[in-house]
């Protein structure tokens, strides 16, 4: 007697590759979704913080966060907490409290209502972070920040623009680029911003400011993001 051998026919072994694959495909169609969601989130974000700050200075003739705090009360007409800054006309970042007039600005646009969100502000010599609600957050929960700073590649004089926000992956920070700019992390309005260790002002506790070294390479000569590197805590700048 010969027992037969049980087992699957070739027909039914193809059957199960094409499921396979299907759910392969629609796992790897849904990451696409969900990164190309995350690209939008933060270029809209982006954008609409640039045109929320000349809405504020349309409206007032005042820079927001270099308004000093008292002034702005009166103006906006609800309680603000911060002092603001000097009046001088920009953003400044003197050592011991460069989050202040930018902790002061995320206050002054919210309650005047060109952002979403009610931002407590604070004193000069805080800082932001996830918790204490002084500032935005990007689409990976890190902190936003804006001032005039020179700390982003390529050439890089003093200018303002705003931090997109620590923890994003280098192929979303990648794709970012192409959407708002060139792809090109030292050039154009969208930079990478400068590595941990070298960031002059947002930097202190948490380093808002920085990034993953691995982010970038320009080993060839020519700056590229580095996909390869698959950093997950990369940065830029959008200069103004």
């Amino acid at each position: 007697m010969f027992r037969r051998q049980a087992g699957f026919t070739l027909v039914e072994i193809a059957i199960v590759l094409v499921i396979i694959g299907l759910l392969l495909g629609g796992i790897l169609k849904g990451q696409e979704l969900i990164n190309s969601a995350r690209v939008r989130n933060l270029a809209d974000t982006t954008s609409g913080i640039q045109a929320a700050y000349y809405g504020f200075i349309d409206r007032f003739r005042r820079v927001p966060g270099d308004w000093d705090g008292p002034t702005a009360q009166q103006a906006i007409g609800v309680a603000i907490n911060s002092p603001g800054g000097n009046n001088n006309g920009r953003l400044d970042h003197p050592a011991g409290s460069e989050y202040g007039e930018p902790i002061s600005l995320w206050e002054q646009l919210s309650k005047a209502g060109f952002i979403q969100g009610s931002f407590n502000g604070g004193v000069a010599t805080d800082e932001p972070d996830t918790t204490n609600n002084m500032a935005p957050q990007n689409a990976f929960n890190q902190i936003i920040s804006i001032g005039r700073t020179d700390d982003y590649q390529g050439v890089n004089p003093v200018r303002l623009n705003v931090v997109v926000g620590r923890g994003v992956p280098v192929n979303i920070m990648r794709e970012l680029d192409v959407k708002m700019d060139d792809g090109v992390p030292d050039t154009g309005v969208l930079r990478a911003t400068q590595v941990d260790g070298s960031v002059t002002v947002f930097a202190r506790t948490n380093e808002w400011g920085g990034m993953l070294t691995a982010c970038i390479d320009n080993t060839g000569g020519t700056m590229i993001w580095n996909i390869s590197a698959d950093a997950q805590d990369c940065n830029g700048v959008y200069l103004y």
